[in-house]
């Protein structure tokens, strides 16, 4: 493994700001399958987790949001602006759909996820997943040390 490890905050082998980013993917990701169940079942129920999903991912996503701001902001030098300008945009822009999603989930039941708010909840995953990608690239195009995942480049 390369032991140059600029430009990332180390935490058991894993960054620090990937695990902060794994709680509003994760309740995103939730929110969207929360939001498939109440179209399969019109039980209010999984509207209410919906919102708190999203509610408790704008959360997470606000706290991953400023400790990249902060990593970005101390290492601007040691990596390449282009794809940082990227990662940056697609993370604001999954935190403005979320937040427009939260909204329309504020609504009363059906029409809080038929049809926008469930298009919303698809849109944020992808958005999300799109970002995910760009970031993981970008580590390894910049040299940055990645613990072995099995698969060798």
């Amino acid at each position: 493994m390369n032991s140059d490890t600029t430009g990332t905050a180390r935490g058991g082998g894993h960054s620090a700001l990937r695990i902060l980013a794994s709680f509003p993917m994760a309740c995103f990701t939730c929110a969207l399958l929360t939001d498939l169940a109440y179209m399969q079942t019109t039980n209010v129920m999984w509207t209410d987790f919906s919102t708190w999903l999203l509610a408790a991912g704008m959360a997470g996503g606000a706290v991953a949001a400023i400790a990249g701001l902060v990593s970005w902001l101390a290492h601007r030098r040691d990596r390449t602006q282009r794809s940082n300008w990227a990662i940056v945009l697609g993370g604001l822009l999954v935190l403005v759909v979320a937040f427009l999603n939260n909204l329309v989930h504020s609504r009363d039941a059906w029409t809080s996820v038929m049809p926008t708010g469930l298009a919303l909840s698809f849109v944020t995953v992808l958005l999300m997943l799109a970002t995910a990608w760009l970031a993981s690239g970008a580590g390894h195009r910049q040299g940055v040390a990645m613990p072995y995942s099995g698969v060798r480049p």
